[in-house]
């Protein structure tokens, strides 16, 4: 078999964003919401939780229920005046990457730029063939199953080929669904059914790799 494909999300994942970039994300789209919708810091807060509840991300229950135009709304809340700053690397993370065999694309719910500036800044921008930022999923956002279709038509290549690694599970099930390999890197408990393998850092991908008992070709 070919070689697999290995899919990425971005925050969480192949770097620590709870360390200081969702903080600053989600304090920038409270005061889009105050800026723009009149609301109290309060009311702005829990409206940004309501819809990334209810629609994977606050930028669609916008879109949905106030017509927000979503560049403009990218654009205002993912400003940062030193990005590089707020951006936590894992140890050894090119090296770990370089030594999986395959095509390597990145899945996120964030705007292209964002996604694209943290590669850069993590030094793995080059090692990447994809990047799939929610503007190229034509504003889904995983865990809704409409991305990872997009996905699928754009990689051209069969899910069975695809390995899939995220920190947040729900965002596992579609992939699952649809026939990826699922990897969930997180030091949570639990095993839920429609993921294949857990892991606590990214060093482990090769013991999944392994795991495969010659599934995926291992040459690139």
């Amino acid at each position: 078999m070919s070689a697999p494909v290995w899919l990425f999300d971005l925050d969480n994942t192949l770097h620590h964003a709870s360390v200081a970039i969702f903080p600053h994300l989600n304090r920038q789209m409270t005061q889009y919401l105050i800026r723009h919708l009149g609301l109290s810091e309060s009311e702005a807060n829990a409206l940004r939780v309501r819809y990334w509840r209810a629609y994977g991300a606050t930028l669609v229950g916008l879109m949905r229920r106030h017509r927000v135009n979503p560049r403009h709304f990218l654009a205002e809340t993912h400003h940062f005046d030193d990005l590089a700053r707020h951006v936590h690397a894992p140890a050894r993370l090119a090296a770990i990457l370089r030594k999986l065999p395959g095509r390597k694309a990145v899945f996120t719910n964030g705007p292209r730029a964002y996604a694209r500036s943290v590669l850069t800044i993590l030094g793995v921008a080059h090692l990447f063939d994809r990047l799939f930022g929610i503007e190229d999923l034509a504003y889904h956002p995983k865990p809704r199953l409409r991305a990872y279709q997009r996905i699928l038509k754009a990689l051209s290549v069969p899910p069975s080929q695809i390995i899939f690694v995220e920190d947040s599970p729900e965002n596992l099930a579609p992939a699952k669904r649809l026939g990826m390999t699922t990897v969930w890197i997180t030091r949570a408990r639990g095993f839920p059914t429609y993921v294949d393998h857990k892991i606590t850092r990214l060093d482990d991908l090769a013991r999944v790799l392994a795991a495969s008992h010659g599934r995926y070709n291992q040459t690139n």
